[in-house]
């Protein structure tokens, strides 16, 4: 069961210092590791989207911190302010989606024939319309040549999307890129998951 202190609300108040979390960083890890597989969704052998919540952005937010060696208050809200944008508001998901391709060269031809893929990921409820993500806010990851290899992204869902989500409609999570068609209906622990982001 996860420990109360990995789960609680992310805030300026609630960032571990570096001192406690050197202390926690290994429990933690296990945690968030397990976490994770809960919360990752596999399209095809090449993409992958990590739906992101509390718990997996403490532990982005916290690494940043440990690896930069911060520990200024300015300094502290700068990270958080760059992570908490990936925090799902209850009314939408939110993930991190990453193209895995191992040898370089593959990568690099890949990542230019899937130009425009981010806006491609859907969420669809019961077959119904694709609700496709709004992708890269903060910045454009895209140029005339290639897309990048990690993009953020948001799916909106209205009332009655999260009403028909948890009362047990079919949840599914594609892509329909014209190099790239893949998807997968969510069930069990990974379904079980994404719905408690929904408030």
């Amino acid at each position: 069961m996860e420990h109360s202190i990995y789960t609680q609300a992310l805030s300026r108040k609630t960032v571990w210092t570096l001192e406690n979390y050197s202390k926690l960083r290994q429990d933690f890890r296990k945690v968030v590791m397990a976490h994770k597989k809960n919360r990752t969704v596999f399209l095809g052998e090449h993409l992958n989207l990590l739906f992101e919540d509390t718990m997996t952005v403490r532990y982005q937010v916290q690494e940043m911190l440990r690896i930069e060696k911060i520990f200024e208050e300015s300094g502290i809200q700068d990270e958080l302010s760059a992570y908490m944008p990936l925090l799902p508001t209850g009314k939408n998901l939110k993930a991190t989606m990453m193209i895995e391709y191992p040898v370089v060269d593959e990568r690099r031809q890949a990542l230019k024939r899937l130009r425009g893929i981010e806006r491609q990921v859907y969420i669809q409820i019961n077959g119904g319309i694709k609700i496709y993500a709004i992708a890269d806010e903060d910045l454009s990851r895209e140029t005339d040549e290639k897309t990048s290899a990690v993009h953020f992204m948001r799916f909106e869902l209205s009332q009655n999307d999260i009403d028909r989500v948890k009362q047990g409609a079919a949840l599914t999570v594609g892509v329909d890129h014209e190099q790239y068609k893949q998807a997968i209906e969510l069930i069990g622990d990974t379904r079980n998951s994404l719905v408690s982001d929904l408030n």
